[in-house]
């Protein structure tokens, strides 16, 4: 589906996303190979957004299963509808079936909830579908060997039911904030990469694809902030969500130049921690900008 790393380069761009050519690589070769891509980095460097844009490329479904602590394989893979089980016997009953014979049908596939990696692995498209698996980090170690064993063999059995296998294998995307490590076993099985915060040119491209009618200068303007805000010891710093949410909101309130009572005003959409907002305050708000606007005239001196 995807011929070449360029192809890869392109469809992404056409999606608004700015893959580079690492990214571009590692996507190309894991479709090409059948391997999941296990993606880590800090929070809102883009990472799920690949799968995302990988399901609209691919022109298949996106099937995602979001981690936390106290994840287990039923949650994620099935459940029994137990009122709906109970209901059907009662029905039998009144419908005067046999006693022997009641409740022999509620282990079917007509009573079971599929959870995201059961609905992966079936995959009812005519495309196999992408499976996000986000921040896996905060799942436990109990639910990461689990998911091993899943991520190799593609196929669960159902005891009441027996083995079903992924007749398309789902392109797999797993994410990580690295709040804990996690087993290598778990990224031996997938081609690894490290998505870090973009670089100024990176992220006015970025900027320039989502936020379409910015004007250059203020686009230059917003992301010299957004790389100064991440050299700062921040609870959260900002990523490149908040820096297109930011442009939006500028652009809204018809703003061409960042002054303090303007950022004053919006730190909201860049910042998301009381401790971190004051901090910024404290450091001196005026100098920041004052950095920023001297990253946007460099800029445009390079361009000139």
């Amino acid at each position: 589906m995807l011929k070449s790393i360029e192809e890869v380069e392109a469809r992404f761009g056409g999606e608004g996303y700015i893959a580079d050519r690492t990214l571009a690589t590692t996507v190309y070769l894991a479709v090409a190979l059948g391997k999941p891509i296990f993606l880590e980095g800090e929070p809102g460097v883009g990472k799920t957004e690949v799968a995302k844009v990988m399901a609209q490329i691919l022109e298949t479904d996106l099937i995602r299963l979001q981690c936390y602590e106290g994840l287990d394989a039923n949650t994620a893979l099935y459940e029994w509808n137990y009122p709906r089980q109970m209901l059907e016997m009662r029905l039998e009953e009144a419908r005067g079936i046999e006693k022997q014979e009641i409740g022999r049908s509620i282990f079917s596939e007509d009573f079971l909830l599929k959870r995201p990696l059961l609905r992966a692995i079936q995959g009812s498209g005519s495309n196999p579908p992408v499976l996000l698996i986000d921040e896996v980090d905060r799942s436990d170690e109990e639910f990461e060997a689990f998911l091993l064993e899943v991520l190799s063999d593609f196929q669960i059995t159902i005891p009441e039911i027996g083995t079903i296998a992924a007749q398309k294998v789902p392109f797999v995307v797993l994410t990580s904030n690295r709040t804990r490590e996690l087993h290598d076993a778990l990224k031996r099985r997938c081609l690894y990469l490290w998505i870090d915060y973009p670089t100024f040119k990176k992220e006015m491209e970025i900027v320039a694809s989502r936020v379409p009618r910015i004007q250059t200068g203020l686009a230059q303007q917003v992301c010299g902030f957004m790389q100064l805000m991440r050299t700062r010891d921040f609870y959260k710093r900002p990523g490149i969500a908040e820096t297109i949410d930011w442009a939006l909101a500028l652009m809204q309130m018809e703003i061409d130049e960042l002054d303090s009572d303007t950022v004053n005003a919006t730190l909201g959409c860049v910042l998301k921690y009381k401790e971190d907002i004051e901090k910024l305050q404290e450091d001196g708000l005026p100098q920041i900008i004052e950095k920023a606007r001297a990253l946007k005239d460099r800029a445009m001196r390079l361009k000139n």
